[in-house]
């Protein structure tokens, strides 16, 4: 009889490669801030950065008819910043386009 040494498992291997593979901490946060008056800033962050942010944001631009541009934040990384109250637009197209799947939106502001 010859003693079979205990295979080497970790059961934590997925977790630590992560599942979720297009976004940074599990989820994607979409928040809106206001500028003056009317005017407010929807903010896109936790995308991977394996992605190029800046075609989506081109891509973005397109599709909702509004400016935007990827801006270097300290504490979050690099964030979308998309014109107007954009927060279902987005939740929708980055659905459709497949870059988040639903549970990972969050979704932030009034």
């Amino acid at each position: 009889m010859s003693i079979q040494n205990l295979n080497t498992f970790d059961p934590f291997a997925d977790a630590i490669k992560g599942s979720e593979e297009g976004v940074q901490d599990g989820f994607v946060h979409i928040r809106i801030q206001q500028r003056n008056g009317r005017k407010t800033l929807t903010t896109v962050q936790g995308l991977s950065s394996e992605y190029d942010l800046k075609k989506i944001v081109r891509a973005c631009k397109k599709e909702f008819a509004c400016n935007g541009t990827v801006v270097e934040h300290p504490e979050y990384g690099e964030v979308l910043q998309l014109q107007g109250d954009q927060r279902e637009n987005i939740c929708q197209w980055l659905t459709k386009t497949g870059l988040a799947k639903p549970d990972q939106l969050k979704v932030h502001g009034f």
